[in-house]
């Protein structure tokens, strides 16, 4: 039975040249990159060419290049370091964002900061008007994810960020899920912090990227050490960084022949699963204007009853299908997907979808091997039901 991994915007396969760049600085060179030392030295190089490969990549100045954990760490420093630098009492936001994004809006909600939680109905992404509209005197932020995790839309960030810098609003967005599949220029886009994932991009976990717009009001939230000029204390990975470093060089170069890759895959699994189930597979979000890598469906037999997306996920993992039913930092949660009822989505329907994510190494072969399976396990789910209702 082959496995067939589908839950890509979870986490991503480590490209081989990325392993390739990584091995020498985890089994020969492990140095300190603080270290005055030689070994020392060519690690800060090594950390050094990977910040420009990224500079590079979003079209920034390598100054303007933190290396973090990962997207959960930069977005929470973003939002703590420009309410302590600011002083303001009011953050922009979404209803669907990451909850790397929400948790700590929520916690600065404790320290007097007040939220504007914008809707996303039907589609899933906000306006510039919107984002105009809430923007106050008071507002120290705008936080907006550029591609939603769970059901791929796309935010407008080009026309939001001319909004927020015509309004001297500080303007942040997590491009964990767009980096390597839509163009991110911060020299022609007034983003002013942005915030990446290497493991997403078929780098290795553990490491990330805060990217601070020079001059933008920001304080550090994490201390302990000078490194990173002061703004992220703590002991370089090195070995993370330089394969964050080629992550990132790879996925952009190769950007338009990897979406046009899963592009084709995507249709595929998209149109099949329409084929077998035409009256009953809802698409969530907006499929045709989203990005190809997520599709996100429920299966609603009515207005009070839905298939179950636990079940459903658990057969197909049974078949070697690895989907997801949310957000990975979710999973396993009995409660259905916030994304899904900001949507407007009733309770059962949210609770049966279930989150297909590609990436470059999907086959059609794979997607043919998924069509076969889907369609039995779910026939087999609907037998069920109707056998509890007779």
């Amino acid at each position: 039975m082959p496995t067939v991994y589908l839950d890509n915007a979870a986490t991503t396969r480590l490209e081989p040249r990325v392993l390739e760049a990584m091995l020498p600085y985890l089994e020969n060179n492990y140095a300190n990159a603080s270290s005055i030392h030689s070994m020392g030295r060519e690690c800060n190089v090594a950390v050094e060419e990977a910040r420009e490969k990224v500079a590079r990549a979003i079209g920034a100045e390598p100054s303007e290049i933190i290396f973090t954990s990962g997207g959960t760490e930069s977005n929470n420093a973003v939002i703590k370091g420009v309410v302590r630098a600011t002083g303001k009492k009011h953050i922009v936001t979404s209803r669907i964002e990451h909850h790397a994004v929400l948790h700590p809006i929520q916690y600065a909600r404790g320290e007097g900061v007040k939220a504007s939680w914008l809707d996303v109905r039907p589609k899933g992404y906000v306006t510039a008007e919107q984002v105009a509209d809430a923007i106050t005197d008071e507002t120290a932020l705008v936080s907006l994810m550029h591609v939603n995790n769970e059901i791929g839309a796309i935010n407008p960030i080009d026309e939001i960020a001319r909004v927020c810098r015509e309004k001297g609003v500080l303007f942040h967005t997590d491009t964990v899920q767009s980096i390597g599949k839509l163009p991110v220029d911060v020299s022609k886009t007034p983003i002013d912090f942005l915030s990446i994932s290497a493991h997403k991009i078929h780098g290795p976990k553990g490491v990330g990227v805060l990217y601070i717009r020079g001059g933008a009001k920001w304080k550090a939230w994490m201390e302990g050490g000078a490194q990173e000029r002061r703004r992220r204390g703590g002991t370089l990975n090195v070995a993370g960084i330089v394969g964050l470093g080629k992550a990132i060089e790879i996925a952009t170069n190769e950007r338009d022949a990897n979406v046009e890759h899963i592009t084709g895959v995507s249709k595929k699994l998209v149109s099949g699963l329409r084929e077998h189930f035409p009256d009953l597979i809802a698409f969530n979000g907006c499929p045709d204007k989203g990005v190809p890598h997520i599709v996100n469906c429920s299966f609603p037999l009515d207005e009070s009853e839905s298939l179950d997306g636990e079940m459903l996920l658990l057969n197909l993992d049974i078949e070697g299908i690895c989907v997801s039913n949310g957000s990975a930092c979710t999973s396993g949660a009995v409660e259905p997907s916030h994304v899904l009822m900001a949507l407007g989505m009733v309770t059962p329907t949210a609770k049966s979808s279930i989150r297909f994510s590609l990436s470059k190494y999907n086959t059609p072969e794979e997607i043919d091997y998924v069509l076969e399976k889907v369609p039995a396990i779910i026939n087999r789910m609907l037998g069920t039901v109707g056998k509890q209702e007779a």
